[in-house]
């Protein structure tokens, strides 16, 4: 969430990225509107102050009278006195309407963009940041996409997950799962090489947290709830780990917080149908590992590129093709300021599967956090939160099943052997 103070020296700015998100010229008044609310409510606060200096000040002077015998005197003044507390209730729930509505117009305001950003309607027009550098596999015309491999190597039973629980809950068995178990560690350890501390965070999130990184209200259709106890599916585990630290105070010597984390994930994906979404193109559960870091406003961009440095070799270790995509501002989050997503290339299905997203937040995840940091003056800031994929299961097994098919079965990536035990699945 955005903060007023940088609404107001920054309206051009925030009215800039916007449009660049592509929101219609009559949405863009609320800008001006998120001032005109916060001008009422400063003026409603200066007026209830005033009242309540005016009421303390009163009452004092009736203590004294009463001592000096004056209890007529006493007795009007007290009649005054209660006439102040009723415009004081006044005021106070006009400041209390105040608040309430720029806080709702604050959370309907998405993150202002990097300028960096390109504009663009959609997907189709996010840039290509950096790509492969090789030429793109080629695999012959009796080549299988994944869910017919997995079918015939007994590695994933999509009719059985369907059995159990519906469409889009993947059932893996065999090699399938210990290849499954050999990424979740891969992953593991290279973060832990890269100094991420690992998190085995709950599943489940209460409203405070799904709000605190801007699952609510922006996803909220996205996600399960868990209605009879207002609990949430995490959709991510940035949700639950970056919550830990949430209405925390840092020292500048804390910097860089770096978590990683493996948990199942779980989304609703509602709409989505059709020969994209086959096999584990898209899932409603999944497995990943996501990178999260807090970091100085004055770093946080650094910390991006060597995030995006760290998801990249996992790509690389796995010999998978790959190209990192600048996402435009009619495809980017709501809550980020810069995302790169990372995308591998499928050569049965010959099209790209996005299996990672990078994104610096800035402060929009902090101020809702209140995450803040003391600097040398003990003053304190808003701290900068960043997280990543690295990575999601479902897609990269896709593209290691039908990128490494052979005659002899599906050869698994060196980096993975020492992992799965097995060199081909056969």
């Amino acid at each position: 969430m955005l903060q007023v103070p940088f609404i107001r020296a920054n309206r051009e700015r925030v009215i800039a990225s916007l449009k660049t998100r592509n929101y219609p010229e009559d949405e863009l008044n609320i800008v001006d509107e998120i001032i005109a609310v916060d001008d009422s409510r400063k003026s409603t606060q200066a007026s209830l102050d005033e009242l309540l200096a005016k009421n303390n000040q009163l009452s004092k002077s009736i203590g004294a009278l009463y001592k000096e015998g004056k209890r007529e005197e006493a007795e009007q003044m007290k009649s005054a006195v209660a006439a102040l507390k009723d415009n004081t209730k006044n005021l106070q729930d006009q400041l209390q309407k105040a608040v309430n509505q720029l806080e709702e117009l604050l959370l309907k305001v998405p993150n202002t963009v990097h300028p960096s950003v390109p504009n663009g309607n959609s997907d189709a027009d996010n840039e290509v940041h950096q790509d492969w550098g090789k030429a793109l596999p080629e695999l012959g015309e009796d080549a299988l996409p994944h869910w017919d491999l997995a079918k015939k190597y007994n590695l994933i039973d999509f009719e059985l997950g369907v059995k159990i629980s519906g469409s889009g809950f993947p059932l893996f068995r065999g090699q399938g799962s210990k290849l499954q178990r050999a990424l979740i560690n891969f992953f593991l350890d290279e973060a832990h090489e890269a100094g991420y501390e690992e998190i085995i965070p709950p599943l489940l999130v209460n409203e405070a947290s799904a709000r605190g990184t801007g699952q609510l209200p922006d996803k909220e259709g996205q996600m399960y709830h868990a209605e009879k106890d207002d609990f949430y599916l995490i959709p991510t585990a940035e949700v639950p780990i970056t919550n830990m630290l949430r209405d925390v105070i840092l020292e500048e010597s804390d910097f860089p917080i770096k978590l990683t984390g493996h948990t199942p994930c779980f989304r609703r994906e509602a709409g989505a149908y059709g020969k994209d979404v086959r096999g584990l193109n898209r899932v409603h559960q999944f497995d990943k590992v996501e990178i999260v870091e807090v970091a100085h406003p004055d770093k946080s961009y650094e910390v991006l590129d060597r995030m995006l440095s760290h998801v990249e070799s996992l790509l690389q270790k796995l010999e998978l093709p790959y190209r990192i995509l600048r996402l435009c501002g009619g495809d980017i989050g709501f809550t980020s300021a810069l995302t790169f997503d990372f995308e591998v290339y499928s050569a049965a299905q010959k099209k790209w599967l996005e299996v990672s997203s990078v994104s610096n937040f800035e402060t929009f995840q902090s101020n809702r956090l209140k995450l803040r940091y003391r600097d040398a003056d003990r003053k304190t800031h808003l701290a900068h939160t960043l997280n990543g994929s690295a990575l999601a299961l479902a897609r990269i097994v896709a593209a290691i099943l039908e990128n490494n098919q052979s005659p002899e079965g599906i050869v698994i990536p060196k980096a993975l052997q020492a992992y799965t035990k097995f060199e081909i699945i056969s």
